[in-house]
């Protein structure tokens, strides 16, 4: 799908827009991933440690879990990006896992889960969420910790889930509004690379994407006073889109400041050094911020 773009212009559409990391951005890697409809119910269950295949709703997900910490603190779950998939989180699991519990899965398409059976929304995908939770946190408080369009989709479950998910750190989450700023900052009139952008970021939040995920705007909703630390890129590499790159930088944090309205105790900072991948450009920033919400959550 992206082949016919520039190089610039395509490792910022996919780094950001799409979520699908620095690399990765080519048609292949864009055709392999994908979420679910299904739910699970909560039983009694041994917690999954290392990597496993677990059954949610009969499909296979691949789950992977670091013990470490105290029982009784909230166990953190990381959600990787679009294009993206646990192995990406690897090396910042394990960091995270010296203190804390810390799970991270495949959303169905993506790495080793299976491949769901048709479109999915924020409702089919966080049925296979509710799954993972029930088998690697029972009912343990949950601090939810997103990339890019993982992030999108904590801050659409949590709202909803206030009773197991006792906090959110947003990692350069895509923004509620994004397919209307996208149509918005870049004119239907456009031409070149930027025009190719458009086009293809509209079909990508249609369902044209490897998890068959339709990405629909919304308004942000309120998940109470549960804590929420929200951080956002701080080197504007978005700029490499010719044209319209400084105005995609202004909408996507002005996207970012509208995630403070998931709690009363929300809280924005920029990782001044990072790029999209802030989890991979700046870790001490993804760390603190993720050791304060889950301090925050155990009180």
């Amino acid at each position: 799908m992206f082949r016919n773009l520039k190089a610039a212009a395509v490792a910022a559409l996919c780094c950001s827009l799409l979520g699908a990391g620095l690399t990765g951005c080519d048609e292949e890697a864009v055709d392999s991933w994908d979420p679910f409809a299904s739910s699970s119910p909560k039983n009694e269950v041994t917690l999954v440690s290392g990597t496993k295949k677990l059954d949610v709703g009969g499909t296979s997900v691949n789950v992977s879990c670091s013990d470490g910490g105290e029982k009784g603190k909230p166990v953190v779950v990381l959600m990787h990006g679009g294009g993206h998939d646990l192995t990406k989180l690897a090396a910042f699991q394990k960091t995270l896992g010296k203190e804390h519990r810390v799970c991270s899965y495949d959303r169905l398409g993506a790495g080793a889960s299976a491949k769901p059976s048709g479109p999915q929304s924020f409702a089919s995908t966080g049925k296979i969420l509710t799954g993972v939770l029930d088998q690697v946190a029972g009912d343990a408080p949950v601090v939810l910790a997103g990339h890019s369009l993982g992030g999108l989709i904590a801050a659409r479950y949590a709202p909803d889930h206030v009773d197991r998910v006792k906090g959110l750190v947003l990692m350069d989450a895509t923004p509620p509004t994004m397919a209307a700023d996208i149509a918005k900052t870049i004119p239907e009139s456009a031409k070149g690379p930027a025009a190719q952008v458009r086009a293809q970021n509209l079909a990508v939040f249609q369902g044209q994407n490897p998890e068959k995920l339709v990405i629909k705007d919304g308004e942000v909703r309120s998940a109470g006073s549960i804590p929420v630390e929200v951080i956002k890129h701080g080197k504007p590499y978005l700029g490499a889109i010719p044209q319209y790159g400084q105005s995609l930088e202004q909408v996507w944090s002005a996207g970012q400041r509208k995630w403070l309205a998931l709690s009363s105790d929300s809280q924005l900072s920029t990782a001044e050094k990072s790029g999209h991948d802030i989890y991979i450009d700046q870790p001490d920033a993804a760390v603190k911020a993720i050791k304060r919400v889950a301090s925050e959550a155990a009180k």
